[in-house]
C-alpha cells in the first residue's frame, strides 16, 4: 500500500462501526491461582517470622506480587498488607570429603505480610 493512498476516507468509514463496540473483558477467575504458589517453607527463619504475621511461600517463578497477593486470598481467605519476592539464583557448590561440585537449584520466596488478627494455618 502507498504511503499516501485515497483510499484512506473509504477505510475509516469502514472502522468506524466497528469502534462503538466494546470487547467482553476476561475474568480475573481465568488465571490459575492455585498453581502461583508452589508451597509453605517451614525453616527456622520462617516460623520465627510466623510469630510477627509474616508467612513464607515458595511460589513460581514467573509470579508476580499481585499474583500472589491473590493467590493468598483465594486459597486462604486472609487479604496481605504487603509482599516482598526474594529470587535465589541457581548456584555450585563444593560438597563432600573429595570436593566435588554440587548444583543448587534457584528458587522464588515470597514473604507476605497479615494484618495482626489475621493468621494462616499451615501445619
Amino acid at each position: 500500500m502507498a504511503l499516501f493512498s485515497r483510499k484512506k476516507k473509504a477505510d475509516a468509514e469502514q472502522i468506524a462501526p466497528a469502534v462503538g463496540k466494546v470487547a467482553p473483558k476476561a475474568l480475573s477467575t481465568d488465571r490459575d491461582l492455585t498453581s502461583v504458589i508452589t508451597g509453605p517453607r517451614i525453616t527456622e527463619k520462617a516460623v520465627s517470622l510466623g510469630d510477627k504475621n509474616v508467612y513464607t511461600f515458595t511460589v513460581r517463578a514467573n509470579a508476580t506480587k499481585f499474583l500472589i497477593a491473590d493467590a493468598v486470598k483465594a486459597l486462604y481467605g486472609v487479604t496481605p498488607v504487603k509482599i516482598n519476592i526474594v529470587n535465589k539464583k541457581p548456584a555450585t557448590r563444593l560438597s563432600g570429603s573429595r570436593n566435588r561440585m554440587v548444583k543448587v537449584s534457584g528458587q522464588k520466596k515470597a514473604y507476605v505480610y497479615l494484618k495482626k488478627g489475621d493468621t494462616i494455618n499451615l501445619v
